[in-house]
């Protein structure tokens, strides 16, 4: 039958409109339906018109006239039509898939991804390895069926909870209720993490042009020497919903922590609230502001003082800073705001600080801080002992509050620190302490300046794991390199331990014993050796200062009874001056045949650096030799002086066992004296020194 050329145009009109909205089964069933009206030669024509295969037009006439059912709605084809699915070809597809992506749920220790990333891609390769062909859609579409996703880590585990955990919170939560009630301020603090200043990648994203995004470093880190770093510690106003961020350039130590705490109240406390008679500060547990730092309470203080507030602190549990306000109200907003921006200045840190807000209406300002807060300053505990701190009767280590007047001194402040630390390195330098001129302690203190500076920068250069950065230019550091050698020299004469160091320069003694420590590997490697004093040992930091300044006798007397009393020419059998010309002769070989010893029982020689013995024992090694002396000269028996000299039998015997050789290789004779003593009182108070301490 022959088609005219106006019907086909009209067929190819209806095709172009009607088409495109039909889906598959309905396009062959139409295709069908105009070529049956069009008889016989009409599968052709649609064919070709509609540019389909006559095969596809075919199959809707054979479906017209089988008189098949319509499909369930929402279907193309009958069910069971196309390829079977890879699982059904494979039924143990999805075992194996489960194992590979669950390994530490069934426990297979063996499985080849456990260490490795669950990709499509990996897992599709394994399951081919292993004998289940299978590419990576198909392995996305089972893991799905099977309640997978793609999530990433959840941080929920608190590990071990203390046991006030709940209790503290609780206390925390009416301490604030009370003192809002009263119309006191309420702050929440913390230090957020230390930002560097450049062009560093920062998370997130921002709305910028099409194709021009911010240029900045390929690494989250400076290798560049020019950077600086600023760390922004917050205060948050519970109840004004207010923020208030101290950007500091230096450290972020307990004395940068109270300081921003001050500054926030000259700031905007004392106008928020100038009726106020209390302030509450809920803080962590560790950081900065930790409750163990003594230096962070006595600044508290010192701001109670001059704010005129009883200042209440309430610390939060170990493990519960996230529960602290400031990070959900006020630094993630911050961080929100940094989003996909380079901190490139201090300006770009304020202004994005400031421009913080939210749609509940907080507000936020920020200020630089380029003060100086170094590492290492220290509060003794008498000096804490001494503030009018209370503990609350609910776990007082946590909670306290700091009266803003009192009887009792307060800590010095920082500058009155760094005056008495002046004076203390002064008094320290005094040549009967060092056993040497002035002369000589700077000689020391230039030969070995060139190999302290060198030492230090490759210690910051390991810390900073690249070239050194740049500097604001001012001293981070409480002791100079000359310090250091003198501090080390004074513990190296056995004059006084580390920790009466720290009392009377205000400082850690663990800084202290790390700069000792440096000190000393260079002393070892350049074979300089410092000859320990003869002189008493002090275990206060307020005897030897006494001592030195000649200011009055110590409170408290030294374990072991003083040179004076045991030095006596009657003890002794010669006079004062040629004892101590004797105990310098022999100190340094008794210390070098000690560190002979030690040799031996190392089996090689000490490592540099390590203490090597200094003050293992109670007393020095000059107390050893006149032990020895007196030992010598049956002034007493051996338990006699192992109670005047406050040390056991055993202990004394070994330092006298080690000092005899000595005399006997220089031929030292020491006379026996006229009498022998039956107790040590009875010898002190032959002497004339009953008001000697002797050590029971």
């Amino acid at each position: 039958m022959r088609i005219s050329a106006e019907v086909r145009s009209q067929l190819a009109r209806r095709f172009d409109v009607l088409l495109p909205h039909l889906n598959e089964r309905q396009r062959r069933l139409a295709l069908a339906t105009e070529a049956r009206l069009l008889g016989h030669g009409g599968v052709g024509v649609v064919a070709r018109i509609a540019e389909v295969s006559e095969t596809t037009v075919r199959k809707g006439v054979f479906e017209l006239e089988a008189g098949v059912d319509p499909l369930p709605e929402g279907r193309v084809r009958r069910p069971g039509g196309g390829r079977m699915r890879a699982e059904a070809i494979d039924p143990e597809l999805v075992p194996v898939l489960m194992a590979l992506v669950e390994p530490d749920e069934r426990g297979d220790r063996m499985s080849p991804l456990r260490w490795t990333t669950k990709s499509l891609r990996h897992l599709a390769a394994e399951l081919s390895r292993q004998g289940h062909r299978v590419t990576a859609p198909t392995v996305g579409r089972l893991l799905k069926e099977h309640g997978f996703s793609l999530q990433g880590t959840a941080k929920t585990l608190e590990g071990d909870q203390h046991p006030d955990r709940d209790a503290q919170f609780r206390y925390i939560n009416e301490q604030v209720k009370q003192h809002q009630a009263a119309g006191e301020p309420v702050i929440s603090v913390d230090a957020k993490k230390k930002e560097q200043i450049g062009q560093l990648p920062m998370p997130g994203q921002e709305w910028r042009p099409a194709g021009q995004p911010v240029e900045v470093e390929d690494h989250s880190f400076f290798a560049s020497p020019h950077v600086e770093s600023v760390i922004p510690y917050g205060i948050y106003d519970m109840s004004a919903n207010t923020g208030w961020v101290n950007v500091g350039t230096d450290h972020n130590t307990a004395t940068f922590a109270a300081s921003s705490i001050r500054r926030w109240w000259q700031a905007r406390g004392q106008y928020d609230y100038p009726a106020a008679s209390r302030l509450l500060i809920t803080a962590d547990a560790g950081g900065s502001n930790s409750y163990r730092y003594r230096v962070w309470k006595a600044e508290l203080a010192a701001f109670a003082a001059d704010a005129g507030l009883t200042v209440t602190v309430c610390h939060f549990p170990p493990g519960t800073s996230k529960w602290n306000k400031i990070e959900h109200r006020l630094f993630s907003h911050i961080t929100m705001n940094w989003r996909g921006r380079p901190l490139t200045s201090h300006e770009v840190v304020l202004n994005t600080i400031a421009a913080t807000t939210t749609r509940s209406g907080l507000r936020v300002e920020a200020a630089l801080d380029e003060g100086s807060y170094p590492t290492g300053i220290a509060v003794s505990r008498e000096q804490i002992q001494a503030l009018p701190i209370t503990a609350h009767d609910q776990h007082g280590r946590w909670n306290y509050s700091i009266a803003p007047t009192g009887t009792t001194a307060l800590a010095p402040r920082a500058d009155e620190r760094a005056k008495a630390r002046t004076h203390s390195l002064q008094m320290l330098a005094d040549p009967r302490l060092t056993g040497m001129n002035d002369g000589e302690l700077d000689a020391l203190q230039a030969q070995l300046a060139p190999a302290q500076a060198a030492a230090a920068e490759q210690h910051r250069y390991v810390l900073r794991k690249g070239r050194r950065v740049a500097t604001t230019g001012r001293s981070r550091s409480l002791l100079s390199d000359a310090d250091e050698v003198l501090l080390t020299v004074i513990y190296l004469r056995q004059v006084c331990p580390q920790k009466v160091l720290g009392d009377l320069l205000g400082m850690n003694p663990v800084t202290i014993g790390h700069a000792i420590k440096a000190t000393r590997k260079l002393l070892d490697e350049r074979k300089i050796s410092i000859t320990p004093t003869v002189v008493r040992y002090f275990t206060r930091a307020e005897d030897l200062r006494a001592w030195v300044t000649g200011s009055g006798p110590a409170e408290h007397a030294p374990a072991t009874p003083t040179h004076q009393a045991l030095t006596d020419p009657t003890l002794t059998g010669m006079s004062r001056e040629a004892l101590h010309a004797l105990l310098e002769e022999l100190i340094v070989p008794y210390a070098a045949g000690i560190e002979e010893r030690r040799h031996r029982q190392r089996g090689g020689n000490r490592r540099p650096g390590t203490r090597g013995g200094v003050f293992r024992e109670k007393i020095t090694d000059g107390d050893r030799i006149l032990a020895t002396i007196l030992y010598r000269r049956r002034v007493c028996g051996l338990d006699a002086l192992a109670e005047l000299f406050g040390v056991c039998r055993s202990t004394l015997w070994n330092a006298i066992r080690d000092v005899l050789p000595i005399l006997d290789d220089r031929r030292i004779d020491i006379s026996p004296a006229g009498h022998r003593h039956p107790t040590a009182s009875d010898l002190l108070t032959s002497i004339g020194a009953d008001n000697h301490q002797v050590v029971s």
